[in-house]
């Protein structure tokens, strides 16, 4: 397949560039809104095409883009890409408000191309393997689940994520979508109510948080707590999930890479779990979307899976602003 890529960013250039030519894709060109960005960015990538503008690049003999500018882009970039016949692997979140995800899931649709989001934690082998215990019954009734997810935030990150929220910026619609996603993907169940606190702990600007605390209430009836900072460089990542038979710990899982370890707790004692798949995250979500592309099966992070961890995040903000807890079923669905 070739790609274009829209939005010459850190994560392109760090992952998935490596990540589509590992698994034989290529890169055709990039377009930034700033031209020097562009030229100096395809220099550096060593991409041969490069533009400012979102119809050239639509006009390019392409499969498919992959969408990494700031968030407030994402739907009208990936609707213009869906009008054009473009497959999209969308980074998250997918839209700022319903109404857009609902509009890019209609044209993916209505044109019949794949839409997928970027969420590359749940592609993990660790991740995939916390699924089949849970699959497996091997944890009982689940009651709990816990994800701590503080990170400082790399230097070369700072910026827009800090500072603009016509952009999207903030811990909620970073991290917490991650979380969520990762959250959805293991329980098999969806979230319906959303309590949260989020603050501002001096890195983010202008009101812009950098710090989350959320509860969720599942369909099922599991009650998950997650955290979330920009500003905490000692903490190791984890997920948590205790049953009536059992309890899961994974720790240094919540990341871009192939990492951490799973320990189940049972009856019979404490057991850490073999996970063979160390495979790359990012390579893994490319050759499964070439395969929905070829209508082998689905991306392994759909559009519906992007819409669902957007629309719990705006419901994470709407919680911290109104001090109360938001029912999700007040929302509007997909």
């Amino acid at each position: 397949m070739k790609w274009a890529l829209i939005g010459a960013s850190d994560i392109a250039s760090t992952r998935v560039i490596p990540a589509l030519r590992t698994a034989g894709q290529e890169v055709f060109g990039v377009m930034s809104a700033n031209p020097d960005r562009a030229a100096s960015y395809a220099k550096e990538n060593s991409i041969d095409r490069y533009t400012t503008d979102l119809q050239e690049l639509l006009n390019w003999p392409v499969d498919a883009v992959y969408i990494s500018t700031t968030n407030e882009l994402h739907a009208s970039q990936a609707i213009a890409a869906a009008k054009a016949h473009k497959h999209i692997l969308c980074e998250k979140p997918i839209a700022m408000g319903i109404a857009d995800a609902n509009s890019m899931i209609h044209e993916a649709k209505a044109n019949a191309v794949i839409l997928a989001a970027n969420h590359h934690i749940r592609t993990s082998g660790v991740h995939q393997k916390i699924r089949e215990i849970v699959a497996s019954n091997r944890l009982g009734d689940i009651y709990l689940a816990r994800i701590n997810h503080a990170v400082a935030l790399p230097e070369r990150l700072m910026g827009w994520r800090l500072e603009s929220g016509d952009k999207g910026a903030g811990v909620v619609l970073d991290i917490v979508v991650h979380n969520v996603d990762t959250l959805r993907a293991a329980l098999g169940s969806e979230i319906i109510e959303v309590t949260a606190l989020t603050a501002s702990n001096g890195l983010g600007k202008n009101g812009i948080e950098d710090t989350a605390n959320c509860v969720f209430r599942f369909a099922n009836g599991v009650l998950a707590n997650t955290i979330e900072c920009f500003l905490v460089p000692y903490s190791t990542s984890s997920f948590e999930i205790h049953g009536s038979k059992g309890s899961l710990v994974a720790t240094g899982v919540m990341t871009q890479d192939p990492t951490g370890e799973i320990v189940v707790t049972d009856a019979a004692g404490v057991h850490s779990i073999e996970v063979s798949d160390r495979d790359n995250l990012y390579v893994k979500t490319i050759k499964q979307f070439e395969r929905a592309c070829r209508g082998e099966g689905t991306p392994l992070a759909t559009g519906s899976d992007g819409f669902a961890s957007m629309q719990v995040a705006l419901a994470v903000l709407q919680s911290a602003a109104e001090k109360r807890t938001v029912s999700l079923l007040e929302a509007g669905k997909e």
